[in-house]
């Protein structure tokens, strides 16, 4: 396989065989529990996803390659590899594909990038020819957000991530606007950065019920690691959104509106205020 971060190589339009979005994930709440021997954390999340994302297009090959353009491009493009090739090699198909992603998602921002891209080549290969039986292990070894995203609808996440069940989803159609300060903040640190108290498991309920009780336990440790997530909550917070929170492990916030007009206000005035800052509406799925 081979990986060109640059437009050459991307398949033309007429030549598409497959489209898929792969869609931003949001944790509406995520509750750390305690830190496992095995390294990682015991966890209790809802996802949720909105209704644009990255682009993923297919079109036939000889070999499977990677064409890469779009804003965020050029942060994919000092890495030994990438996550779509790594599924593109767990996933056996007929013949070649030619994938074309176009990457509108910032990269380290809490909204599951890579892993929504994978989970656009899973739904695209399930479209193609169908997935195998262990489809959700074979995900999971690629991200423990990663089988959520193949899915990518309200669920609730326990363990790493990786047990799911469906959420009691009423936010389904709620407008949503995401806001990025434009600094990357991987996860590791973030988590490193945690506190290990055990504040609680996450409540029960709806979606909107576990959304409003909820919380968001890497805020902390993120907000020391990068004090632009505090501007951007204050930001949000004046929005009259019912809930604004940090996605993940950041640097993404998000908020929640009654209406679409709401959020296109905030949106405007969040712009002016901050023209630097990366923004995102949409609806949650």
């Amino acid at each position: 396989m081979t990986q060109d971060p640059s437009p050459v190589g991307a398949p033309q339009a007429d030549r598409a065989l497959l489209a898929q979005t792969a869609y931003a994930k949001i944790n509406l709440a995520l509750h750390v529990r305690h830190r496992r021997d095995d390294g990682y954390h015991e966890l209790e999340t809802l996802f949720a996803f909105v209704d644009a994302g990255d682009a993923l297009t297919v079109a036939p090959g000889e070999i499977d390659t990677l064409a890469i353009t779009g804003e965020f491009a050029a942060a994919l493009a000092g890495e030994a590899g990438n996550l779509v090739l790594d599924a593109l090699d767990m996933l056996p198909r007929a013949t070649g594909w030619a994938v074309h992603l176009a990457k509108a998602l910032p990269v380290a921002a809490g909204l599951g990038g890579g892993s929504a891209d994978v989970g656009a080549v899973f739904r695209l290969v399930r479209a193609a020819q169908g997935l195998p039986a262990n489809w959700a292990d074979l995900a999971a070894k690629l991200g423990a957000d990663v089988p959520a995203c193949v899915e990518s609808i309200a669920m609730i996440g326990r363990g790493t991530g990786t047990e799911l069940t469906p959420a009691p989803d009423d936010l389904a159609g709620c407008p949503v606007l995401l806001v990025n300060p434009r600094v990357p903040l991987p996860t590791g640190p973030v988590f490193r950065a945690w506190d290990c108290v055990d504040r609680g498991p996450m409540p029960q309920g709806s979606a909107r019920d576990i959304t409003i009780h909820g919380r968001n336990d890497l805020e902390a440790p993120a907000l020391a690691l990068c004090p632009a997530v505090g501007d951007v909550l204050a930001a949000l917070g004046r929005t009259g959104a019912w809930v604004s929170r940090m996605s993940g492990s950041g640097a993404t916030c998000f908020a929640l509106f009654d209406d679409s007009a709401a959020r296109d206000a905030a949106a405007a005035a969040i712009g002016a205020a901050h023209p630097h800052w990366w923004q995102m509406a949409g609806r949650l799925r």
